[in-house]
């Protein structure tokens, strides 16, 4: 292996900020300790900040530096990245939009055919589902500052809100970010309230650090998602759908993506389970299979069901069928 392709792999195994061990650096470059020190001060004189660790536990580790260095991708990481800034340029956060396609123009501007190629057909191929009704927008700086305090452990303050429009100042560790579509949330320990709360992420400004690093906790069923969800949900009554559709599983779950779930039965037919606490939303979900079904349970959706059709306008009747020699 060339010198310079040494170190481009050298700098790509040390983009995760781990510590790694000096050892085993070496064993992945094949080299010597003492050819890998001279490869990790060629790094710092290109301008990387490359931190070494010494003792038993030492190593080397890439700090975050004042700009982004030239990053060093595999082909899957760089058709992954490309495929993700597709995704992001119609993204609900407000600011990365515009960004995203500045980054996505320069990086396919050095992608090598081949991999241009790639990345353009996966993203002719994708076609995102969206809620018809308006995307509530997230500020970036919101969402980024909230990531850190998470990932840090670092309590936070902000206002939040609330859907009779009061805005609250609220203290809290938050725990994690949440999406489910149209809406981010955040997952934090109220310390006023001395709970775990539920914060909807357009409706947050303001987020300061306090400086407090906090123990991590546990969170009540050990599932940040589902304690949103049910959160979400505001504790109504649910409701355990079960329906019979006559058409291929695979159909179906390209029809509801995530919030069924589908099992086959046959070729030409699934059975469909929905936990909502929205009969609305059940009838919903089983006509846009556009199959035919059969509700097996509950048995007030199959009234509900009757009730929707009720109120449909009957179909206008066969026009009468005329001679050939008729008017």
């Amino acid at each position: 292996m060339s010198t310079s392709a040494r170190t481009l792999q050298l700098l790509s195994l040390l983009q995760s900020h781990r510590l790694v061990a000096g050892a085993e650096l070496a064993a992945r470059l094949e080299v010597s300790l003492r050819t890998l020190r001279r490869d990790v001060d060629r790094l710092r004189e290109l301008g990387y900040p490359v931190q070494a660790h010494r003792g038993g536990a030492g190593g080397y580790r890439m700090l975050p530096g004042a700009s982004l260095p030239p990053l060093v991708l595999d082909d899957d990481e760089a058709v992954a990245l490309v495929v993700g800034l597709q995704a992001a340029a119609s993204s609900a956060v407000a600011g990365t939009a515009e960004a995203s396609v500045r980054a996505l123009a320069k990086v396919g501007a050095v992608l090598p055919a081949r991999l241009r190629r790639r990345a353009e057909a996966l993203g002719e191929a994708t076609v995102p589902a969206r809620w018809a009704e308006p995307v509530a927008v997230v500020d970036a700086a919101v969402l980024t500052a909230l990531a850190q305090a998470c990932r840090g452990r670092q309590g936070v303050e902000f206002e939040h809100t609330g859907a009779d429009g009061e805005v609250v100042a609220r203290r809290a560790d938050p725990h994690r970010l949440v999406r489910m579509d149209p809406y981010w949330y955040l997952l934090a320990h109220d310390l006023d309230r001395h709970d775990w709360r539920v914060f909807r992420l357009d409706r947050v400004a303001g987020v300061r650090g306090t400086g407090r690093v906090f123990a991590p906790r546990e969170v009540p069923g050990g599932d940040a998602g589902e304690f949103v969800r049910r959160r979400f949900d505001g504790g109504a009554a649910r409701h355990e759908v079960r329906a019979l559709v006559e058409a291929p599983a695979a159909r179906v779950r390209r029809a509801l993506g995530p919030w069924a779930r589908v099992e086959a039965d046959g070729e030409q037919r699934c059975e469909l389970r929905v936990s909502t606490t929205s009969l609305d939303w059940a009838a919903f979900a089983l006509l846009r299979t556009g199959a035919r079904f059969t509700v097996l349970e509950p048995p007030e959706l199959r009234e509900h069901l009757a009730s929707w059709a009720a109120r449909l306008p009957a179909p206008d009747p066969a026009p009468a069928h005329r001679g050939r020699g008729g008017r």
